[in-house]
């Protein structure tokens, strides 16, 4: 009795009080006040159960959910940092190594609701009445009938249970609920993130299904668990602790028995790995079991007609199937049992309370960051798989025939002709992309579509630069400008030095010898393939010149010479337009 009474009166954070009111209400009756040791004894028991169940009473009404991540209009997540550390930061459990056991799965299949038998466990001390009072309502974990989700986000019990363990450890116990994934209102990220970062957190996950393990649920869990390994630094064969498969409405007990042997018998057979199978079913297998240390699985019996269609139904256990109640006392025991809780461990070390606040902040903003991936439904895989599977055959078709054009063995074209044919081909590309089948219609199609335009546009830039490499003019562009540099200089000297300009004549000859190490130093760059940078600052600055000042000069001193025949209307070479009176002057 003392430790039930130990166990049960010391929740986390509270104190339980009985006022005068109380006591009197709970006095031994007056004929048992007698001198009867027996009688005493039981007078004494009594007494103690009613203290026991004022400081249950009191527990329950004080404990509440507390929301500490939110699920915004943007779809992104804010973590409640201040509630969640008045959970985990309290005095006498922040040092305290944690379990933390968590349910996740679809929407409205019973989540909250095996959440409150769990919370019943733990406050009755785990004893083996702890189901109580058949006709007591269920409370905790808010939960309701329906087909609408109750749940957002992701919520945790703000009472943390004590227990000591059989070889002394005291351990304090957490439970964590889950918003329903694939309502109406979440996208894929979203499912994924709530699942994953549960899975992170927790020591126990319960991977909630209705009816039976199928695939599409085990494909769901490795999307969501490869999401979570890819936010943990920590890449360790098995990243995770525990899994359980809860199943649901078991319907065949003739094929295998309602509870854990049975669970065992169905995991095995959905987890089997054949060569049979295909590539796809045999990696997702191996991709679960890496994920966790420990798998179990569990059949759950269907609770009765009146739990599923009674509005007025409020957690009774005599509105329960007895079936289901005597499962129930198989399944909470094996998980939350003193001897049987499992610590949360990172990177093989177990975490206390306040270190896993601090994983939880690192978690949340690695979600709310840019570093993952986004995930997606596989509709939309496979839709952008298509999708770009017609971009790479648009783009090879283009590459195609631009290379029949300007191929390392074709000759060199003018920019003008390349243009014209990489416009051609541009559109032909685009033709191709529109005619391919693809999957997500054609709003979904048009983004890549626009891609195809840009890394069109890429290889094009890419197609010319290479053409022009073929031009001996422009290959001759940075000597020549180079040449013509020291020339100038040259000249610029030996003028400074007629007019007894010495010191810019000296500057000048400075400055032509410069011009010409670098012409040197460009030679030697082309021939050996050597110091590539600097020959590229040199060609940068050759064309700078060009552009800037020997291009211009060059256009001014062809606009002053005579016109070429082919621009004068046929005149011959060394004449111009006649006057305005239509007659050429004398000499």
């Amino acid at each position: 009795l003392r430790g039930r009474e130990e166990y049960l009166v010391r929740p986390v954070g509270r104190t339980t009080r009985r006022d005068s009111s109380t006591n009197r209400c709970h006095r031994r009756p007056a004929h048992l006040r007698s001198g009867d040791e027996h009688l005493a004894g039981f007078s004494a028991v009594e007494e103690f159960g009613a203290r026991t169940r004022d400081a249950m009473v009191e527990r329950i009404d004080t404990g509440r959910p507390v929301q500490i991540l939110r699920t915004k209009d943007d779809h992104s997540f804010e973590l409640d940092e201040e509630a969640l550390g008045r959970i985990l930061l309290a005095d006498h459990v922040k040092d305290k190594p944690v379990v933390v056991v968590s349910v996740a799965g679809a929407f409205r299949k019973g989540k909250s609701f095996l959440l409150d038998f769990f919370l019943r466990f733990m406050r009755n001390g785990g004893q083996g009445d702890w189901l109580g009072d058949p006709t007591a309502p269920l409370k905790g974990f808010t939960w309701r009938g329906g087909c609408e989700r109750d749940t957002t986000g992701i919520l945790i019990w703000d009472e943390v249970f004590l227990v000591t363990t059989t070889q002394g450890q005291q351990l304090a116990v957490l439970f964590m609920d889950t918003q329903g994934a694939f309502d109406c209102e979440s996208t894929v990220k979203d499912c994924a993130t709530i699942f994953a970062l549960s899975t992170m957190t927790s020591s126990v996950q319960v991977y909630n299904l209705s009816q039976n393990i199928q695939e599409d649920d085990l494909q769901h869990l490795q999307l969501f668990t490869e999401y979570g390994r890819l936010a943990q630094q920590d890449m360790s064969e098995k990243p995770f602790q525990k899994l359980l498969f809860l199943v649901r409405d078991w319907s065949y007990p003739y094929d295998a028995d309602y509870g854990a042997d049975g669970g065992r018998t169905i995991l095995e057979r959905r987890l089997q790995i054949s060569d049979r199978q295909h590539q796809e079913l045999q990696q997702l297998r191996r991709h679960i079991r890496s994920c966790f240390s420990e798998i179990g699985c569990f059949l759950m019996p269907h609770p009765g007609l009146k739990v599923a269609t009674a509005a007025s139904f409020d957690g009774r256990l005599s509105d329960i199937e007895d079936d289901f109640k005597e499962q129930l006392q198989a399944l909470v025991p094996s998980l939350l049992a003193a001897d049987h809780l499992l610590v949360k461990e990172i990177n093989g070390q177990k975490i206390s309370c306040q270190e896993l606040l601090a994983y939880f902040k690192v978690y949340v903003n690695i979600f709310k960051g840019d570093e993952l991936p986004e995930p997606k439904s596989m509709l939309e895989a496979t839709a952008e798989a298509n999708n770009l599977a017609a971009v790479a055959t648009a783009k090879d078709k283009y590459a195609s025939g631009m290379e029949q054009l300007c191929g390392g063995d074709q000759p060199y074209l003018s920019p003008q002709v390349l243009e014209s044919h990489h416009l051609r081909l541009r559109e032909s590309a685009r033709d191709l992309f529109a005619s391919t089948r693809k999957m997500g219609g054609e709003e979904f199609s048009q983004q890549y579509l626009e891609r195809l335009t840009e890394e069109i546009d890429q290889t094009f830039e890419n197609f010319a630069k290479h053409n022009e490499s073929k031009n001996i003019f422009a290959a001759a562009r940075t000597p020549a400008t180079l040449f013509a540099v020291v020339l100038a200089f040259y000249f610029a000297s030996g003028a400074f030095a007629l007019v007894g300009l010495y010191s810019f004549s000296n500057f000048c000859n400075l400055l032509m010898g410069l011009s010409l190490l670098s012409l040197c130093t460009w030679g030697y760059v082309r021939y050996s393939g050597d110091m590539r940078e600097v020959g590229a600052q040199i060609d940068t600055i050759a064309n700078v010149i060009w552009a800037g000042l020997l291009k211009p000069l060059y256009k001014t001193v062809m606009q002053d010479r005579v016109l070429p025949p082919h621009l004068t209307g046929g005149a011959g070479e060394g004449t111009r337009a006649p006057p305005p009176n239509g007659r050429l002057k004398g000499n």
